[in-house]
């Protein structure tokens, strides 16, 4: 049954209205606690939040509901999204909430929650606490939102995690590296992790101000990021995005290397050290045709898995893989974490390019298919295939394309939006099926 508040990452929505207004967060948090405290009377939850001005007051409501049903709260302030699902498994929280909106703008803000292990609570508890907050929402708030302190011993923790990935035997002392941060959650932690490391550290948008996460910047906008890298002449350039738990990256020649790529040099690394599991990389429906025959051309199997880093670490786990990621940037290196870590990413793809050169010889062989993705504004979200022609145009497209490209429709888990994209060894045919499909999509639901 589909969820009212949860997507394939958490709750979203706009600060004040529903359902990120008072009285529904105030409730969510209760539902949490009442959640936590059925299994363990001594709960004990950790919130952190990225860097949009309504975060600080969302943590207080949702730790003044907790509060109420028993449960202690410990907040960290200013962390990545990793950052709170590392701490909670390694600290043994009993669960942890993130406020985020990721890649969104600042005017959006969203409550992420993640269980003791550190991965995303299964959808069946989602919905378990979702009845709770449902169940509740029209009555008052009885409690004010609580004023939270930051903790600043847990950034050092997770800092000390992030250096223990380091690859064994690559230096990164004197690895000169562009760091666009966002203006997110990575502003702080993002720099000083680089520089402990011994890099020479080129910071961008790390300035916040809590209206500017992502704006014009970060991996949604890595252009400036790129052009950082050829005037510093660096060896490297990453952009993540608000919350730090994607990152893409920009070879010393100024090629853009997304998800896609990532996975490609980390699991031509992995199956040379002998740790790649499988011979199988996990990605999405999303993932280049390029990635998928660059890994075959190397012995190597891409299995697919629907959008969202929950459903690629179950696909990991079905069939025991350890390595998976999307192609937005957002990779799960699960011999070390169960979640996507934009500065675990990070320090991977610094290693590998202090070891083994240049970023551009990693990825060599790696032919990026054409591809366009369109997103549609829809006012509802009816089965696709009950959409006569939507249904048309998507079948001829697959019939045109057949063998030579990909089709993939879906709905956005976040937001009101259809996602068409269109892959295909030609740009014309790319442009022309998604223009077609993305058209009969306006005409049946366009919002």
């Amino acid at each position: 049954m589909p969820k009212e508040l949860f997507g394939t990452d958490g709750i979203r929505g706009t600060p004040g209205s529903y359902p990120l207004d008072d009285r529904t967060l105030y409730w969510a948090g209760r539902a949490l606690g009442d959640y936590l405290h059925a299994i363990a009377p001594a709960a004990h939850i950790l919130i952190g939040a990225d860097t949009r001005e309504s975060g600080p007051h969302i943590a207080g409501q949702i730790a003044a509901g907790a509060a109420a049903a028993g449960v202690t709260s410990e907040y960290a302030g200013v962390i990545t999204t990793p950052g709170v699902a590392t701490l909670v498994r390694q600290k043994r929280f009993s669960a942890g909430v993130v406020i985020s909106a990721s890649h969104n703008p600042w005017t959006d803000n969203g409550v992420k929650l993640f269980a003791g292990t550190g991965m995303k609570f299964p959808d069946a508890v989602e919905a378990k606490i979702e009845a709770q907050i449902l169940a509740r929402r029209d009555q008052p708030a009885p409690a004010a939102a609580l004023r939270l302190e930051a903790d600043a011993r847990l950034d050092e923790s997770y800092l000390a995690f992030l250096h223990g990935r380091v690859i064994p035997g690559a230096k990164l002392m004197g690895l000169r590296v562009v760091l666009d941060c966002a203006n997110g959650a990575a502003s702080a932690l993002a720099p000083a992790l680089f520089r402990e490391l011994g890099a020479d550290v080129i910071a961008m948008h790390n300035q916040p101000d809590g209206r500017n996460i992502n704006a014009g910047c970060g991996s949604l906008h890595p252009q400036s990021m790129q052009a950082k890298v050829a005037e510093t002449r660096a060896a490297l350039g990453v952009a993540f995005d608000g919350d730090a738990d994607r990152a893409i990256f920009a070879t010393a020649a100024g090629r853009l290397v997304d998800g896609d790529g990532v996975l490609l040099a980390a699991a031509r690394w992995m199956k040379s050290a002998g740790t790649l599991r499988g011979a199988t990389v996990v990605g999405t429906t999303m993932a280049n045709l390029g990635l998928e025959k660059a890994l075959a051309a190397d012995g190597l199997t891409l299995a697919r898995e629907p959008v969202g880093d929950r459903y690629v670490l179950e696909g990991m786990q079905r069939i025991g893989a350890n390595l998976g990621g999307e192609q937005s940037g957002h990779i799960i290196f699960l011999d070390d974490a169960p979640t996507g870590d934009g500065l675990l990413t990070a320090v991977k793809i610094a290693s590998l390019v202090a070891m083994q050169g240049p970023l551009e010889e990693l990825v060599r062989g790696l032919r990026v298919f054409p591809q366009k993705i369109v997103n549609v504004r829809v006012r509802s979200k009816p089965p696709l295939d009950s959409l006569p022609e939507v249904a048309q145009a998507l079948g001829d497209a697959k019939r045109a394309l057949d063998g030579t490209g990909r089709v993939v429709l879906r709905y956005s888990g976040t937001e009101s939006l259809a996602r068409v994209m269109v892959e295909a060894e030609q740009q014309a045919d790319v442009d022309r099926w998604s223009a077609a499909i993305a058209d009969a999509l306006r005409a049946a639901i366009g919002a």
